[in-house]
Protein backbone atom coordinates (compact mmCIF):
# COMPACT_ATOMS: atom_id res chain seq x y z
CA UNK A 1 0.00 0.00 0.00
CA UNK A 2 1.01 3.24 -0.70
CA UNK A 3 0.04 5.61 1.57
CA UNK A 4 0.22 9.59 1.44
CA UNK A 5 -1.59 12.70 4.18
CA UNK A 6 -4.29 14.74 2.78
CA UNK A 7 -7.92 16.15 3.84
CA UNK A 8 -10.49 13.89 3.60
CA UNK A 9 -14.00 15.92 3.68
CA UNK A 10 -16.95 14.42 2.34
CA UNK A 11 -16.23 12.78 -0.96
CA UNK A 12 -13.24 15.60 -1.71
CA UNK A 13 -9.94 14.69 -0.53
CA UNK A 14 -6.78 16.79 -1.28
CA UNK A 15 -3.17 15.38 -1.29
CA UNK A 16 -0.99 17.50 1.18
CA UNK A 17 1.63 19.77 -0.62
CA UNK A 18 4.59 18.55 0.50
CA UNK A 19 3.06 15.25 -0.78
CA UNK A 20 2.26 16.14 -4.02
CA UNK A 21 5.86 17.09 -4.51
CA UNK A 22 7.10 13.93 -2.95
CA UNK A 23 4.56 11.78 -5.44
CA UNK A 24 6.12 13.62 -8.27
CA UNK A 25 9.24 14.91 -8.01
CA UNK A 26 10.94 12.15 -5.83
CA UNK A 27 8.61 8.53 -6.68
CA UNK A 28 8.10 9.76 -10.07
CA UNK A 29 4.90 7.68 -9.24
CA UNK A 30 2.89 7.16 -12.81
CA UNK A 31 -0.44 8.27 -13.25
CA UNK A 32 -3.02 5.41 -12.77
CA UNK A 33 -1.11 3.79 -10.15
CA UNK A 34 -3.29 3.24 -6.98
CA UNK A 35 -2.76 5.00 -4.00
CA UNK A 36 -4.12 5.67 -0.39
CA UNK A 37 -4.80 8.76 1.29
CA UNK A 38 -5.21 8.99 4.90
CA UNK A 39 -6.68 12.45 7.04
CA UNK A 40 -4.72 10.85 10.06
CA UNK A 41 -7.94 10.93 12.17
CA UNK A 42 -9.42 7.70 10.91
CA UNK A 43 -10.23 8.05 7.25
CA UNK A 44 -8.79 6.08 4.61
CA UNK A 45 -9.42 7.15 0.49
CA UNK A 46 -8.49 5.00 -1.96
CA UNK A 47 -8.31 5.46 -5.64
CA UNK A 48 -6.12 6.06 -8.63
CA UNK A 49 -3.35 8.16 -8.97
CA UNK A 50 -4.00 11.95 -11.64
CA UNK A 51 -0.79 13.60 -12.58
CA UNK A 52 -1.64 17.33 -13.75
CA UNK A 53 1.97 18.94 -14.13
CA UNK A 54 3.45 19.35 -11.06
CA UNK A 55 0.12 18.60 -8.93
CA UNK A 56 -1.08 15.38 -7.70
CA UNK A 57 -4.17 14.67 -6.90
CA UNK A 58 -6.76 11.15 -6.20
CA UNK A 59 -9.92 9.71 -8.51
CA UNK A 60 -11.53 8.63 -5.45
CA UNK A 61 -13.30 4.75 -6.02
CA UNK A 62 -13.82 3.91 -2.14
CA UNK A 63 -13.41 6.32 1.47
CA UNK A 64 -13.63 4.44 4.48
CA UNK A 65 -14.25 6.17 8.27
CA UNK A 66 -14.06 5.34 11.59
CA UNK A 67 -10.90 3.29 11.32
CA UNK A 68 -10.01 1.22 14.59
CA UNK A 69 -7.40 2.67 16.51
CA UNK A 70 -5.18 1.38 18.69
CA UNK A 71 -6.24 -0.02 22.15
CA UNK A 72 -5.06 0.74 24.70
CA UNK A 73 -4.00 4.59 24.32
CA UNK A 74 -0.73 5.45 25.42
CA UNK A 75 0.51 8.94 26.17
CA UNK A 76 4.56 9.51 27.25
CA UNK A 77 5.61 12.48 28.35
CA UNK A 78 9.45 12.47 27.92
CA UNK A 79 12.42 14.86 28.52
CA UNK A 80 14.36 15.53 25.34
CA UNK A 81 17.70 14.99 25.64
CA UNK A 82 20.62 16.63 24.97
CA UNK A 83 21.17 14.91 21.64
CA UNK A 84 17.84 15.78 19.84
CA UNK A 85 18.73 12.57 18.04
CA UNK A 86 17.49 10.11 20.38
CA UNK A 87 14.42 12.13 21.36
CA UNK A 88 13.48 11.89 17.44
CA UNK A 89 14.37 7.97 17.43
CA UNK A 90 12.56 7.19 20.48
CA UNK A 91 9.41 8.96 18.73
CA UNK A 92 9.90 7.22 14.87
CA UNK A 93 9.63 3.61 17.14
CA UNK A 94 7.08 4.87 19.44
CA UNK A 95 4.86 6.08 16.87
CA UNK A 96 5.70 2.63 14.92
CA UNK A 97 4.22 0.66 18.18
CA UNK A 98 1.19 2.44 17.91
CA UNK A 99 1.10 5.28 20.48
CA UNK A 100 -1.70 7.89 21.10
CA UNK A 101 0.13 11.14 22.14
CA UNK A 102 3.71 12.41 23.45
CA UNK A 103 4.22 15.60 25.47
CA UNK A 104 7.79 16.98 25.79
CA UNK A 105 8.35 17.57 29.41
CA UNK A 106 10.96 20.55 30.79
CA UNK A 107 12.46 19.19 34.24
CA UNK A 108 15.14 20.59 36.11
CA UNK A 109 17.68 18.33 34.69
CA UNK A 110 16.64 19.06 31.35
CA UNK A 111 19.43 20.80 29.54
CA UNK A 112 17.95 21.27 26.09
CA UNK A 113 15.73 24.11 26.17
CA UNK A 114 14.82 24.53 22.69
CA UNK A 115 12.86 21.78 20.51
CA UNK A 116 11.69 21.78 17.18
CA UNK A 117 7.82 20.37 17.76
CA UNK A 118 7.06 20.74 13.92
CA UNK A 119 10.23 18.76 13.00
CA UNK A 120 9.05 15.79 15.31
CA UNK A 121 5.01 16.32 13.97
CA UNK A 122 6.73 15.74 10.41
CA UNK A 123 8.47 12.68 11.77
CA UNK A 124 5.17 11.43 13.37
CA UNK A 125 3.75 11.79 10.21
CA UNK A 126 6.07 10.23 8.10
CA UNK A 127 6.50 6.93 10.82
CA UNK A 128 2.73 6.99 10.91
CA UNK A 129 2.40 6.59 7.33
CA UNK A 130 5.47 4.03 7.00
CA UNK A 131 3.84 1.86 9.58
CA UNK A 132 0.23 2.08 7.49
CA UNK A 133 -1.32 3.85 10.71
CA UNK A 134 -4.73 5.57 9.76
CA UNK A 135 -4.44 7.24 13.64
CA UNK A 136 -2.06 9.88 13.67
CA UNK A 137 -0.53 10.51 17.33
CA UNK A 138 -0.95 13.45 19.33
CA UNK A 139 2.54 15.79 19.35
CA UNK A 140 1.97 18.49 22.04
CA UNK A 141 4.14 21.77 22.62
CA UNK A 142 6.81 21.81 24.91
CA UNK A 143 5.55 22.34 28.79
CA UNK A 144 6.79 22.38 32.07
CA UNK A 145 6.19 19.36 34.97
CA UNK A 146 3.95 21.76 36.72
CA UNK A 147 2.05 22.87 33.87
CA UNK A 148 1.48 19.38 32.44
CA UNK A 149 0.47 17.30 35.74
CA UNK A 150 -2.68 20.02 35.94
CA UNK A 151 -4.27 18.27 32.61
CA UNK A 152 -3.41 14.46 33.65
CA UNK A 153 -5.86 11.42 35.65
CA UNK A 154 -3.44 10.30 38.34
CA UNK A 155 -5.66 6.70 38.51
CA UNK A 156 -3.54 5.94 35.15
CA UNK A 157 -0.61 7.90 35.07
CA UNK A 158 2.76 6.68 36.01
CA UNK A 159 6.48 7.68 36.40
CA UNK A 160 9.17 5.52 35.25
CA UNK A 161 12.57 6.76 37.67
CA UNK A 162 15.66 5.12 38.74
CA UNK A 163 15.12 5.79 42.79
CA UNK A 164 15.52 2.62 43.82
CA UNK A 165 15.29 3.41 47.35
CA UNK A 166 11.75 4.69 46.78
CA UNK A 167 8.81 2.18 46.16
CA UNK A 168 7.92 1.13 42.89
CA UNK A 169 5.45 -1.19 41.16
CA UNK A 170 6.99 -3.19 38.58
CA UNK A 171 5.07 -2.94 34.89
CA UNK A 172 4.13 -6.18 34.32
CA UNK A 173 1.86 -5.19 38.07
CA UNK A 174 0.10 -2.70 35.92
CA UNK A 175 -4.17 -3.15 35.68
CA UNK A 176 -4.90 -2.98 32.30
CA UNK A 177 -6.50 0.71 30.87
CA UNK A 178 -7.98 1.94 28.48
CA UNK A 179 -5.36 4.96 28.56
CA UNK A 180 -2.17 5.27 30.31
CA UNK A 181 0.46 7.85 30.43
CA UNK A 182 3.93 7.17 31.61
CA UNK A 183 6.53 10.08 32.63
CA UNK A 184 9.83 9.26 31.82
CA UNK A 185 12.62 11.91 32.97
CA UNK A 186 15.69 13.54 31.42
CA UNK A 187 19.65 12.48 31.65
CA UNK A 188 20.01 12.31 35.48
CA UNK A 189 16.53 11.44 35.95
CA UNK A 190 13.72 13.49 37.79
CA UNK A 191 15.22 15.75 40.68
CA UNK A 192 14.23 14.12 44.61
CA UNK A 193 11.70 17.12 44.83
CA UNK A 194 10.59 16.62 41.82
CA UNK A 195 9.92 12.65 42.52
CA UNK A 196 8.31 14.19 45.82
CA UNK A 197 6.00 16.74 44.08
CA UNK A 198 4.63 13.59 41.80
CA UNK A 199 4.17 11.28 44.84
CA UNK A 200 1.89 13.96 45.79
CA UNK A 201 -0.27 14.75 42.79
CA UNK A 202 -0.83 10.99 43.14
CA UNK A 203 1.19 9.62 40.58
CA UNK A 204 2.53 6.44 41.26
CA UNK A 205 5.94 5.23 40.52
CA UNK A 206 7.08 2.58 38.00
CA UNK A 207 10.05 0.66 37.57
CA UNK A 208 11.37 -0.81 34.15
CA UNK A 209 13.34 -3.34 35.18
CA UNK A 210 17.19 -3.83 36.67
CA UNK A 211 19.11 -2.39 34.41
CA UNK A 212 18.92 1.79 34.46
CA UNK A 213 17.89 2.73 30.96
CA UNK A 214 18.00 5.63 28.98
CA UNK A 215 15.45 8.32 28.52
CA UNK A 216 14.46 7.32 24.65
CA UNK A 217 15.20 3.84 25.56
CA UNK A 218 13.03 3.95 28.45
CA UNK A 219 10.30 5.56 26.15
CA UNK A 220 10.77 3.17 23.77
CA UNK A 221 10.57 0.24 26.17
CA UNK A 222 7.08 1.58 27.56
CA UNK A 223 5.71 1.68 23.69
CA UNK A 224 6.63 -1.75 22.93
CA UNK A 225 5.03 -3.40 26.33
CA UNK A 226 2.36 -1.21 25.63
CA UNK A 227 2.46 -2.59 21.72
CA UNK A 228 2.19 -5.88 23.24
CA UNK A 229 -0.47 -5.54 25.52
CA UNK A 230 -3.27 -4.15 22.74
CA UNK A 231 -6.00 -5.94 22.31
Amino acid sequence: MKLFYGEIAHQQVIINDDEQQHIVKVLRMKEGEEIHVTDGKGKLASGKLIIEGKKASIEVAEIKENLPDFNPRLHIAIAPTKNIDRIEFFVEKAVEMGISEISIIVTEKTERKNINIDKIRKQAIAASKQSLRFHFPVINDAIKLPDFLKNIDPENTFVAHCHENLERIDLKNIPSLKQVTFLIGPEGDFSEKEISFLAENKIKAVSLGNQRLRTETAGVFVAAWNYYNMI
